[in-house]
C-alpha cells in the first residue's frame, strides 16, 4: 500500500492511495464467503456454491461494495498513520479504480486537526489570594452542621418565619385556569429555601395554623414549562403545621455526637484545617484554569465545527452519567426542564468550544516542549485506577488496552503535566483587595 498526503486548504487534505492486487483479492474473497453464506442458487446448500457458479450467475461485480466495506476501512487507517495525519470527521471518499485483478485507488478528502500557532505560554502572570480560613467561615461551617442536626417541633402556636417547614395544600391558576402541576396537597415547604416560584414562600411569612391565603406571583420569563412563562399566577394555599427548627447546642457533647473528638475545640480545629484544605485545592484549580486560559488566549487556532460537535456528544454522555447517579435519566431531564438535545447542546456550545480550544493549545505546546508520559508513569495512574476500583492493575491494563483507551489515559496524562508545566513556568502575582 502507498499514501501520499496534500493539504489543500487550512484544516483540509486529500489523501491518496493505492492498494496491491493481492488485497483487492484477499478482499473479494471475503466477500464471497460473506455474501455465498447467504444467498440461495437452485441445486446447492447455502454457503455451498461454487465461486464460479456464483460469478457466473450473480457477476464479479456484485461483491465489489461488500469487499470494499472490508478493505477499505483498515486500509484508511493505515493510510493515515502512514501519512502522519490526525482526522477529526468522517473522510469523503472517491474510489478511483477497484475490480478483479485490478488495484484500489482512493482519495479521501480529510479535515484534520487545526494548527495551532502558540503565544507567550512562559513567564505567565497568575493572579493568587492568600488562602486562609478565619474564624468566622469556622463558625458558619458549624452553623450549617447545626442546621443538618436540628429537631423539627411542631408549633400549637404562633405564626410562621423563614426557616420553619410548613405544611400546605395550594391550587394554582392562571387567568382563573387551573393548570397541570400546580396542585398539591399536605406539601411540605422550608421557607426561605428558594424552591418555589419567587415571591411565593415570602407570602407565607406571617401566617398561622389552619390560615389561608391567596398568594400572587408572576412565573419567571424562563421559567422551564412553555405555557407558564412570564405569566401571573394566584395559588389558593392553605397552612396546616408550622414546624420550627431545634438546634442543638454547639458543645462538646455535639462534637462528640458529630464526629470522633471530645470537645467542641478539637472539632473546630479539625473543621479549620478540612476547609483550608479545600481552600487550597479550590486554588490550585483556580491557578490551573487561569495559566490555561491565558497560554490559550495567546494563541491563535480556528476551531473546526465537527471538533466542537464531538466534543458535545461527550459532554452530553458525562451530564446523562451525573443525571443517573442521581436517579434521573436524560429524557426524565428533558420532560422536567421543557429541554431537548438541541437546547441542551446550545447551552453547552460555549464551554464545549473552550475546552476544545484549550486541549488543542496545551497538545501544541506538549509537542513544543517535547512532553512525554513515560511507562513508569502510565502504570503509576493504573496503580492509582486499581486501588479507587478494587481491580488489579493488570486486570485494567488489560481492559483499556482491549478497548483503545491506553492512549487516550496517555494523552490526558500528558495534557496534565502540560499544565503543570505551564505553572511552573508562571509568575504568582498577589491579588490587590
Amino acid at each position: 500500500m502507498k499514501a501520499s498526503w496534500e493539504k489543500i486548504e487550512k484544516n483540509v487534505g486529500v489523501l491518496e492511495v493505492k492498494v496491491g492486487t493481492e488485497r483487492v483479492t484477499e478482499a473479494l474473497d471475503k466477500a464471497f464467503k460473506k455474501v455465498a453464506a447467504k444467498v440461495n442458487v437452485p441445486g446447492f446448500r447455502k454457503g455451498k456454491v461454487p465461486r464460479s457458479i456464483f460469478e457466473a450467475k450473480f457477476g464479479v461485480e456484485s461483491l465489489y461494495q461488500d469487499a470494499l466495506d472490508i478493505l477499505l476501512p483498515e486500509v484508511y487507517v493505515e493510510a493515515i498513520e502512514e501519512a502522519g495525519i490526525d482526522p477529526i470527521d468522517r473522510p469523503e471518499v472517491d474510489v478511483e479504480q477497484f475490480g478483479k485483478g485490478q488495484t484500489l485507488k482512493f482519495k479521501a478528502k480529510v479535515l484534520v486537526k487545526p494548527e495551532v500557532t502558540l503565544g507567550d505560554y512562559k513567564g505567565l502572570e497568575i493572579e493568587v489570594d492568600e488562602v486562609t480560613v478565619t474564624e468566622e467561615e469556622v463558625n458558619e461551617e458549624l452553623n450549617r452542621l447545626q442546621q443538618r442536626h436540628a429537631e423539627l417541633v411542631v408549633l400549637e402556636e404562633g405564626e410562621a418565619e423563614n426557616g420553619d417547614v410548613v405544611i400546605i395544600d395550594f391550587d394554582g391558576y392562571v387567568d382563573d385556569v387551573a393548570f397541570e402541576g400546580g396542585k398539591a396537597e399536605n406539601h411540605s415547604l422550608e421557607l426561605g429555601s428558594g424552591s418555589f416560584i419567587p415571591g411565593f414562600e415570602e407570602q407565607l411569612v406571617g401566617l398561622a395554623k389552619d390560615a389561608e391565603k391567596d398568594v400572587e406571583v408572576s412565573f419567571p420569563e424562563d421559567y422551564h414549562v412553555e405555557e407558564l412563562k412570564g405569566k401571573a399566577a394566584v395559588f389558593k394555599v392553605k397552612l396546616h403545621e408550622i414546624k420550627r427548627k431545634n438546634l442543638p447546642e454547639l458543645d462538646d457533647e455535639f462534637a462528640k455526637d458529630v464526629s470522633e473528638f471530645d470537645t467542641l475545640e478539637e472539632y473546630k480545629q479539625d473543621t479549620k484545617a478540612r476547609l483550608l484544605e479545600r481552600k487550597e485545592k479550590d486554588s490550585q484549580v483556580a491557578k490551573e484554569t487561569a495559566v490555561v486560559d491565558k497560554a490559550t488566549a495567546n494563541a491563535d487556532v480556528e476551531i473546526p465545527a465537527p471538533m466542537i460537535e464531538s466534543e458535545l456528544d461527550v459532554m452530553i454522555k458525562e451530564f446523562e452519567r451525573r443525571l443517573r447517579t442521581q436517579g434521573m435519566t436524560l429524557d426524565i431531564y428533558y420532560q422536567f426542564s421543557g429541554q431537548n438535545e438541541a437546547t441542551l447542546k446550545d447551552q453547552m456550545r460555549e464551554d464545549a468550544e473552550k475546552r476544545v480550544r484549550n486541549n488543542l493549545v496545551l497538545e501544541a505546546i506538549s509537542t513544543a516542549e517535547q512532553i512525554t508520559v513515560s511507562d513508569e508513569e502510565l502504570d503509576a495512574e493504573l496503580e492509582k485506577l486499581a486501588e479507587n476500583f478494587q481491580r488489579s492493575t493488570e486486570e485494567l491494563r488489560s481492559i483499556f488496552a482491549s478497548n483503545g483507551s491506553l492512549e487516550g489515559m496517555k494523552g490526558d496524562l500528558a495534557l496534565k503535566k502540560t499544565v503543570e508545566f505551564l505553572l511552573e513556568n508562571s509568575k504568582n502575582v498577589t491579588a490587590s483587595a
